[in-house]
């Protein structure tokens, strides 16, 4: 198959591209300094060029934070770029895999996983601009697979994990939140989902995460447990750790669908992003 994957210098992208490069797929990734996906103009050219079947759509304004004082910046990419891409795609009838987050979802009070159908209502410019994405992509064309996930780690991209074991390395306790609960999920059990999609004609929403939930402050306790890293880990709480962006406190992601795809334990993704960080060192 023929696969186009946008955001391919990025954490996710560049994995997908990688990873559909080994599973025998003709792929052609592009990085955001050859492609600039809030240019309809220059979208619809590339993707006219490549011809794929499939595009995985990995080019994402990722800063969270930086988004509350950057919404055009933001939703140029997350929403209007979505867009751009999703009716490229229409036009020479491909599909498109487009990854969006957790955070479409509100904050409150929670306990039971979140599921494709549930009501959206972000709480930050990221997420809304992701859920705008959403909707273009929807609308451009019904050849669509809108990929939810969470707390995305792995190689070539800055991530939490990777800052925990950094900080980890300079002194001899950390703090992190306890009451921000989500489903951690490697970049590298993620990206065969994606392009398992890519492949099949399985459209509508999907959420794909690591399997359980943790909080932020469990995640850095599997972490430094399983690096034999010796730091405590102490609890502390978001009221504590004020961001400009609102983060939800329960995003725990599951599915609705009768025939979902289930990704690894986020533990087992702690392993394989490890095992990968030792291989590269």
């Amino acid at each position: 198959m023929r696969v186009l994957v946008t955001g391919a210098g990025g954490m996710l992208g560049h994995r997908v591209e990688s990873r559909a490069r080994e599973l025998g797929h003709d792929v052609i990734g592009v990085t955001r300094s050859q492609l600039d996906v809030t240019d309809a103009g220059s979208t619809l050219a590339t993707v006219e060029e490549a011809a794929p079947e499939a595009i995985v759509n990995c080019a994402a304004w990722t800063d969270v934070d930086g988004a509350e004082s950057d919404r055009e910046g933001a939703m140029a990419v997350n929403a209007t770029g979505a867009g751009n891409i999703a009716r490229a795609a229409a036009a020479i009838d491909a599909r498109i895999v487009h990854v969006s987050t957790d955070y479409v979802f509100g904050g409150g009070l929670r306990d039971e996983p979140w599921v494709e159908s549930d009501p959206v209502d972000p709480q930050s410019v990221y997420g809304l601009s992701k859920l705008r994405g959403e909707e273009l992509v929807a609308d451009a064309t019904p050849r669509h697979s809108i990929v939810r996930t969470a707390w995305l780690f792995g190689v070539g991209g800055p991530n939490f994990v990777d800052t925990m074991l950094r900080l980890a390395s300079e002194r001899d306790e950390v703090s992190v939140v306890t009451d921000q609960v989500g489903c951690p999920t490697w970049t590298g059990h993620l990206a065969d989902a994606l392009i398992d999609l890519a492949e099949r004609d399985d459209f509508g929403i999907h959420h794909l995460a690591g399997r359980g939930s943790c909080s932020w402050n469990e995640l850095t306790i599997e972490v430094f447990d399983q690096a034999g890293v010796h730091c405590r880990v102490l609890p502390t709480t978001s009221d504590a750790f004020k961001r400009p962006a609102p983060r939800p406190s329960y995003s725990v992601l599951g599915s609705e669908r009768r025939d979902p795809i289930l990704l690894p334990r986020w533990q087992e993704g702690v392993t394989g992003h490890l095992a990968e960080r030792k291989a590269a060192s």
